[in-house]
């Protein structure tokens, strides 16, 4: 009897394994230092490339002991087990696991049916056609452990095979090719209920979006990561979800990146409540790889990311530049960076665009990455019309590439950016100068938000000189403030006396104006409603929405004319008075005293209380006088002839 059919089972001892037969070992097989004690018979019976060692070994005795040393044999010691128990006609189990590393070990020792019939190839490529590559969860794990045999496995084309499959059920319904769809996410059934023990519980759970898959192929190494997403571009996949999954891909093993992508847009709250616990970096995983890997990771994806445009990729690549400098990247990545960042600035936020400077630089913000981002974006305005953007598009729909919005929303949040880092004690006056000169002046419509910065510059800056603060103030157009922020200038004591000046000279030219244009537009307005003939009332109040300022700019005009018809009569009434009590003063100007020799003589209080009876009956100057030519008693006539006499 063969030694194969008195197999019961394989044992280890220490280092060394042993196959119980009848009969004692000859030949010896090594492997990774692992000592495998069997016989020639098994081995040659099914292995080509043993039968011809054996064959070729002219100098062996038959009878005594052959050692082989397999070198760099695929799988190492565990898969050569597998392939001894297959031989020996034991049984062998086959998962998606060690699918791989057998079909390696299996071609490495030429196990093909001409050493015997339905022989280990065969065996495996039939569990692979029929098993792994129909089921998604077999295909991840069947890749996911290739790694340790990558090379071998290329060459045997599993690798292309495994990944057509994955790619193909990407594109396909999920529920159509088996079930989990899920193997490390939540366990869901075709049908959309869940599953304990393989029993339907009735209960539902959300519906499978486009990011299914997201999670499963963020356990695949990076390099098979990133021949995935070429094979899956190859099948037309939507570019959106490409860049979804390098994202996911991203944020799992890049520190702190799933912490800065954190959503905050409405629309997804309930899909940032099921996914954003997953997004969150793992402490083994991003641990799990040194920070060259993580370079090797951040370039890799920089360079599948697609060329599009869209907030939350705009997002994305803020926060990988932040990676950037945490790991210190070379230059070329960080450029790429920059570059892509500029070229679609105005869908960034200031949150994203406050980069720390983890250099030994004084300043706590990296204010000189942001310049050259600024830069980027100023020297190529056309640039941003090639970029296409993500379906469904992520942009205002008042912002197309040939309008000037996309340059007014990046000035307003320069303007921002330079207010946030205005605080920083170690920011130099040259730094905010090449800040708020790096846009063009046709990007501020009002240069308020400038102002805004310079002015907590100012305070936070108490030391400058007035020449560093009027450097900074003639960037500035002044005819371009608001009354607003012309009327806060004007009182500001942090600026400089000179710049204070020309705030005010401004500030009235804009009042004059204002009131100037506001007459004019009523009157042209008037003027043309009236004189078209033929134009109907309704066709007036619908030219333009500009019937109602018209009448406000009517009444206005009435008021004012109004206030200066009342402001001559009170300056004519004010003369009047002024006249008549100059003449009252000239008439009174005599002392009502009389000296006769040596005495006074005064009035009696009959006397005075008369005079002001006459003067309350009077309400004029006039009608005093005219009283008081009035006939008198004989002593009233005494005192007027001593008065004419004095006088």
């Amino acid at each position: 009897m063969s030694p194969v059919a008195k197999v019961s089972e394989f044992h280890r001892e220490g280092n060394d394994w042993f196959c119980k037969t009848g009969l004692s070992s000859d030949t010896t097989v090594v492997v990774d230092d692992v000592k495998f004690h069997l016989h020639k018979f098994p081995l040659v019976s099914k292995c080509g490339k043993l039968a011809r060692m054996y064959e070729e070994s002219k100098s062996i005795d038959k009878k005594s002991l052959w050692t082989i040393v397999l070198e760099e044999f695929p799988g190492g010691s565990d898969t050569f087990l597998i392939v001894a128990r297959f031989c020996y006609r034991a049984r062998v189990d086959f998962t998606a696991k060690n699918l791989v590393s057998i079909h390696c070990a299996a071609e490495y020792l030429e196990m093909t049916n001409e050493y015997g019939e339905d022989n280990l190839i065969s065996q495996v490529e039939t569990f692979l056609h029929k098993h792994v590559l129909r089921n998604w969860k077999d295909c991840i794990l069947a890749l996911q452990s290739s790694t340790p045999v990558l090379k071998s496995a290329e060459k045997l084309q599993m690798i292309p095979k495994l990944m057509n499959a994955v790619s193909t059920m990407v594109c396909t319904d999920p529920s159509l090719f088996g079930w989990p769809m899920m193997m490390y996410g939540t366990l869901q059934s075709p049908g959309g209920s869940i599953l304990w023990n393989g029993i339907n519980t009735g209960a539902r759970m959300r519906s499978s979006g486009s990011d299914w898959w997201y999670e499963d192929i963020s356990y695949l190494s990076v390099d098979l990561f990133k021949r995935l997403i070429k094979m899956m571009e190859t099948k037309g996949i939507r570019a959106e979800s490409l860049a979804g999954a390098m994202m996911y891909y991203a944020r799992k093993y890049l520190p702190g990146l799933g912490r800065w992508q954190s959503g905050t847009s409405s629309s997804s709250k309930s899909r940032r409540r099921v996914v954003s616990f997953s997004l969150a970096p793992s402490s083994s995983s991003s641990s799990s790889m040194s920070p060259v890997d993580q370079i090797a990771l951040l370039e890799t994806i920089l360079s599948l990311l697609p060329e599009k445009r869209g907030r939350s990729f705009c997002k994305f690549l803020l926060g990988l530049l932040r990676v950037a400098f945490i790991l210190g990247v070379d230059g070329n990545c960080v450029k790429m960076l920059e570059r892509r960042i500029g070229m679609q600035l105005e869908l960034a936020t200031l949150e994203n665009l406050l980069i720390l400077n983890y250099s030994d630089s004084e300043t706590l913000y990296n204010v000189d990455c942001v310049e050259r981002i600024i830069r980027h974006f100023v020297s190529s305005p056309s640039s941003s019309s090639e970029l296409t953007e993500f379906s469904p598009p992520y942009l205002d729909p008042e912002m197309s590439p040939s309008s000037s919005a996309p340059l007014r929303k990046v000035a307003k949040l320069v303007d921002s950016y330079m207010a946030e880092v205005a605080s920083d004690v170690n920011l130099k006056p040259d730094k905010m100068r090449s800040l708020a000169a790096a846009l063009p002046e046709s990007s501020r419509p009002l240069y308020d938000g400038l102002y805004r910065a310079f002015d907590i510059y100012f305070k936070e800056h108490p030391w400058l000189s007035d020449r560093d603060k009027e450097q900074l103030c003639n960037i500035m157009d002044y005819q371009r403030l608001s009354i607003d922020a012309c009327a806060h200038a004007s009182h500001n004591d942090r600026l400089p006396l000179r710049v204070v000046l020309q705030v005010l000279f401004f500030e009235q030219m804009h009042l004059r104006t204002a009131l100037v244009g506001s007459l004019n537009v009523a009157n042209t307005e008037i003027g043309h409603a009236l004189t078209i003939p033929g134009r109907t009332g309704q066709e007036i109040v619908q030219r333009d929405g500009w019937v109602t300022i018209v009448r406000q700019n009517q009444v206005l005009k009435v008021d004012m004319q109004k206030m200066r018809s009342r402001v001559g009569e009170l300056e004519e009434e004010f003369q009047s008075i002024k006249q008549e009590m100059k003449k009252r003063v000239g008439s009174l100007s005599s002392p009502r005293l009389v000296k006769i020799g040596c005495k006074f003589l005064l009035p009696r209080a009959s006397d005075a209380k008369n005079d002001t009876v006459q003067n309350s009956v009077t309400s004029t100057p006039r009608s005093v006088a005219t009283n008081q030519e009035l006939p008198r008693s004989s002593r009233h006539s005494k005192h007027r002839k001593s008065f004419s006499f004095f006088g």
